[in-house]
């Protein structure tokens, strides 16, 4: 829809009239003379072929074409200033871009996520999710949360945090499961990394199991089928400690193994930038490491 030419300035000396009722209070508002004011809302009433107040002795008064119209410019206005004023302070933070492992994202960042704003009011947080697969280079990323041992090329790499695998399951299934032997009779939910089931196998002593069952590359993924009853998923019980609390998920066995750790990763050739800086050094201070035995 095409719209009519817009008398702005003629609106802002009617808006700030009936606001105040009072042409003087008016103008000093706007920081225009009381006769610019006046010629700006005359020519509004000559536009709209109405009348827009009435002089009284002390102030003016509003129309019934007024108290019509005041509500709405007086609404459009602090829009506009509302806008203008988030715009304002966006342009006034620092942008991050990171990028992080959906996992670390869902069962560790979110419920952190309002404690680094309140201690980074500054720094504006662009997320974007992956499945450990990302290059920080092509996507325009500051920097990249992954999963791993931190042995990626031309990568500077910070350890943030650790955890636990193990084998997990819905309710309904742990009934079958009273020893890791049992295992060889369900399906075993996968992710792209192999060696996994069979790094857990030898962990818990078990030869000639093999691992068969759907591959995920999202253990966001895994845990949705396992939660579901589709098999038995190997996961970092640190990102779904919600699950196992709530019950939607079980820990049939107390036997877990140690598959790497989450990096903050950035590229060696790129300076680092003082509010990447700044949530690195957050992340490196919520403590989610394991101490390394001296």
């Amino acid at each position: 829809m095409s719209r009519p030419p817009l008398p702005l300035n003629a609106l802002r000396a009617f808006e700030a009239a009936a606001r105040h009722q009072n042409l003087t209070r008016a103008a000093l508002e706007l920081h225009v003379s009381q006769a610019a004011l006046s010629h700006q809302i005359r020519k509004l009433e000559d536009t709209l072929g109405i009348r827009l107040f009435h002089r009284l002795p002390r102030g003016v008064a509003l129309s019934d074409e007024a108290v019509a119209l005041y509500p709405v410019l007086n609404e459009a206005f602090d829009r506009i200033a509302a806008a203008l004023n988030r715009a304002s302070s966006t342009a006034q933070r620092e942008v991050v871009s990171l990028g992080a492992v959906g996992t670390f994202v869902n069962g560790w960042l979110l419920p952190r996520l309002t404690g680094f704003e309140a201690d980074h009011p500054g720094i504006d947080l662009r997320l974007s999710t992956h499945n450990n697969r990302i290059d920080l280079a092509s996507e325009g990323l500051d920097a990249a949360i992954r999963f791993g041992h931190g042995d990626w090329q031309g990568l500077e790499c910070t350890p943030i945090a650790d955890t636990r695998f193990a084998p997990v399951c819905a309710p309904s299934v742990v009934h079958r499961l009273r020893v890791p032997q049992d295992l060889a009779a369900l399906p075993l939910l996968r992710s792209y990394r192999e060696d996994e089931w069979p790094r857990w196998f030898e962990a818990a002593g078990i030869d000639g199991v093999e691992a068969r069952g759907a591959v995920f590359d999202s253990s966001l993924a895994l845990a949705g089928a396992a939660a579901a009853g589709a098999g038995i998923a190997l996961l970092p019980l640190t990102m779904f400690g919600r699950d196992l609390r709530e019950g939607r998920l079980v820990e049939p066995f107390d036997i877990g193994i140690d598959l790497g750790r989450y990096w903050f990763t950035q590229l060696r050739s790129r300076p680092e930038r003082e509010p990447v800086k700044q949530l690195r050094l957050w992340l490196q201070a919520q403590n989610a490491l394991t101490p390394v035995a001296p």
